[in-house]
């Protein structure tokens, strides 16, 4: 009881917090259900059957711990913990859950007890779906800081296969969460027709009206939502008198029903009023008055005495005004759940009263909730954090930096260092990396090209190498400085765009033939520095680019002159089998080789014909006369 006690002592503290019947029990990827034992190292099963998964999912950076007294924590995930401090982890850490898009049922529980010896609790945000949900600032009140404190919260995922719930660092505090626990619930639930897709309800307050702390997993009562429902006695006014009341063993019908599964111990038990029939029943909850709020009140007639409407009738007022009357026999008859349901809109004070005053008989309430309803925040568009987490691959960007959760959002938080958003209609957007000497060593991706609204690039003072992508010339970039790098290969001819006004690249290893375009920024009034890369050339203040040959093979012209030699020798070898083999005449030489002349015997016999003839002809030279006449046997 103490511990869900503390949830709302925090909560008013802080400002702003936001096959089984328990869909944790598997705690198993397969349903998308997760409990995590942040810090711890080994799976287990607890007493009441629930499975804890050792501690996975978390962003680089951050280091298990263990509170300082665990004997005074009954359950085993409550004990250890994990905390990101920003030197190693950056302002933003996050867990990210395998989450297929749908509305999910999320509790952290959050606690200190000097586990770092400090004696100084920290100040941290959280945020579920990009928005903010809960802050805790320091000092915690004392309950909390050394028992800890639930808080859960109703939230859409993404789309993409992926959920982060981030924790932000304020100053120098290190964000720390001992145990996550989320599971789907039913798309429909809380007003799911309205608020499923754009809002999240964040639990300022869950209570149960004459039972003590029940719920999966602090007790063995069952809630198909997971919930836990809390006692009452510490929201009471106290300066009112309470009686309570139980169905004394009868069924109560109309519990545990789709999409919000109320269990059915919870209209099992109500508190009246005592003394005078005219008294009042008053909860005080605690409230932020930036925010709107969602209450839902649940009832039974579960006196056997009240048979028929009009027996009890109560007002309900909520934060000083009269929202409805009810009498429940009337809505749904005896020993048979009712809910009811109301926004609360421009709050003016930190808490805000539930009333119910008695017309007839006296007024009975079963159960009490309070969600705050956050809006969801504007995120960074889909492609752009595709763009920006294969950046961080690439790149190979430090823990430290905080490279987490959604690049913009929440915007307040500012939480990848170098980064700046702004938005636009279609959502955040990225418009400026400030990267420099941070000691990067990786390449630039060519997916750099999606960050369409990007204009300025400062890389420079690194270790990055590679060539330099096509991506670089999105035509909204302003300035770009890639300095004193180990960048290779050429200039890409993208880059140079009518907005370019600075081009920073010297001191790289590039090569080849500078692009007109960008050289031009420099003519037109720009800055532009080429300077410390020995193998560029082809503009005034670099030496000329070699006719046919750079650095590396062939420039742009060799390419060229080597295309059109092959051309025409091609051209050449076509009109010579063109002479050879079509035009050749009746009487033209058949240069075939025949067959027989393949082989070695094929061309013996040849030699020895051409021999042959040889003899024959000197025989007839033998016979002419001194004078060179040929004779004919005959004498002069």
């Amino acid at each position: 009881m103490r511990l869900l006690r503390l949830l709302l002592l925090l909560v008013a503290a802080v400002g702003l917090a936001c096959g089984t019947d328990d869909p944790f029990l598997s705690g198993a990827p397969a349903n998308h259900s997760y409990n995590i034992d942040c810090g711890g190292a080994t799976d287990f099963t607890s007493s009441f059957g629930r499975r804890w998964l050792a501690d996975q999912f978390f962003s680089a950076g951050g280091a298990a711990g263990m509170v300082a007294e665990p004997h005074r924590f009954p359950q085993p995930q409550e004990r250890t913990l994990r905390f990101f401090p920003p030197s190693s982890a950056g302002k933003s850490s996050c867990y990210t859950l395998p989450l297929p898009p749908g509305r999910y049922y999320l509790r952290l529980f959050s606690v200190y007890d000097n586990y770092d010896s400090k004696l100084r609790t920290p100040s941290f945000d959280v945020s579920a779906a990009a928005t903010l949900v809960l802050s805790f600032r320091s000092p915690w009140p004392e309950p909390a800081s050394r028992y800890g404190a639930y808080s859960d919260l109703i939230f859409p995922s993404a789309t993409s296969p992926t959920s982060d719930i981030c924790f932000y660092s304020l100053s120098t505090d290190a964000p720390v969460v001992a145990s996550i626990e989320v599971a789907p619930v039913h798309p429909l639930a809380y007003d799911g027709a309205t608020t499923g897709a754009d809002l999240i309800l964040v639990n300022y307050g869950r209570l149960t009206c004459g039972n003590n702390l029940f719920g999966p997993g602090f007790t063995n009562d069952s809630d198909a939502f997971s919930r836990v429902w809390q006692s009452d006695v510490d929201f009471r006014n106290n300066d009112l008198s309470y009686d309570a009341i139980t169905a004394g063993g009868r069924k109560v019908f109309g519990s545990n029903q789709p999409p919000n599964y109320f269990p059915t111990k919870l209209y099992r038990s109500a508190v009246t009023t005592g003394g005078d029939a005219s008294n009042e029943i008053e909860y005080i909850m605690p409230v932020d008055t930036r925010m709107s709020y969602m209450v839902w009140l649940h009832f039974a007639e579960i006196d056997a005495g009240i048979g028929a409407p009009g027996q009890r009738v109560f007002d309900v007022m909520l934060a000083g005004k009269n929202v409805t009357r009810i009498d429940i026999f009337k809505q749904v008859g005896g020993f048979t759940a009712f809910k009811w349901t109301y926004i609360v809109e421009n709050l003016t004070s930190s808490t805000m009263s539930v009333k119910l005053v008695p017309v007839v008989g006296r007024p009975i309430l079963c159960g009490l909730e309070n969600y705050a309803i956050v809006p969801l925040e504007m995120r960074t568009i889909p492609n752009q954090v595709a763009a920006m987490k294969a950046l961080k691959d690439s790149l190979k960007i430090p823990a430290r930096m905080g490279w987490n959760g959604d690049p913009c959002a929440p915007r307040t938080w500012d939480a990848w260092e170098g980064v700046t958003c702004h938005r636009k209609d279609k959502g955040l957007v990225i418009t400026q990396l400030d990267l420099g000497s941070q000691g990067l060593k990786g390449y630039i991706t060519d997916e750099i090209s999606h960050l369409t609204d990007l204009v300025s690039l400062n890389l420079s003072y690194n270790s990055l190498t590679g060539s330099l992508p096509q991506g670089l010339g999105q035509p909204s970039i302003v300035t770009l400085d890639l300095s004193s790098n180990q960048f290779t290969g050429s200039i890409p001819g993208t880059i140079g765009s009518s907005k370019l006004q600075t081009a920073l690249l010297n001191s790289n290893q590039l090569d080849g033939q500078v692009p007109e375009r960008l050289y031009s920024i420099g003519v037109h009034g720009g800055v532009i520095d080429l300077s410390g890369n020995k193998g560029l050339c082809g503009v005034p203040t670099l030496p000329a680019c070699a006719l046919f040959w750079e650095k590396g093979g062939l420039n742009k012209t060799g390419k060229i002159a080597l295309g059109a030699s092959l051309g025409f020798l091609l051209i050449v070898v076509l009109i010579v089998v063109y002479i050879l083999c079509i035009r050749r005449g009746p009487y033209d030489y058949d240069f075939e080789f025949p067959q027989d002349l393949t082989s070695i015997s094929a061309m013996s016999a040849k030699r020895n014909r051409y021999q042959r003839a040889k003899s024959v002809m000197l025989a007839e030279m033998e016979a002419h006369n001194p004078d060179g006449y040929y004779t004919n046997g005959g004498t002069h």
